[in-house]
């Protein structure tokens, strides 16, 4: 699970489904995105920390990703 992206959404109390509607999805594809089980395209991923304001690029990263996997 993406914990980053689902706290940045919640952080800006907005729903799954707002951000899906910002980018042109489903909200089901959006859960995909923040459960980690697919990636969202490089343009829809760039418009999502747009959307958050997030700068870092560790937003999609899995929460259950290893450290080692990490560097």
């Amino acid at each position: 699970m993406r914990y980053n992206l689902i706290n940045q959404r919640k952080k800006r109390k907005m729903t799954q489904k707002n951000i899906a509607s910002l980018i042109d999805v489903g909200r089901s594809t959006y859960n995909a995105y923040e459960l980690g089980t697919i990636d969202p395209p490089l343009e829809k991923a760039l418009k999502i920390k747009e959307i958050l304001k997030y700068n870092k690029d560790d937003i999609f990263l899995n929460e259950n990703v290893s450290k080692n996997d990490k560097k």
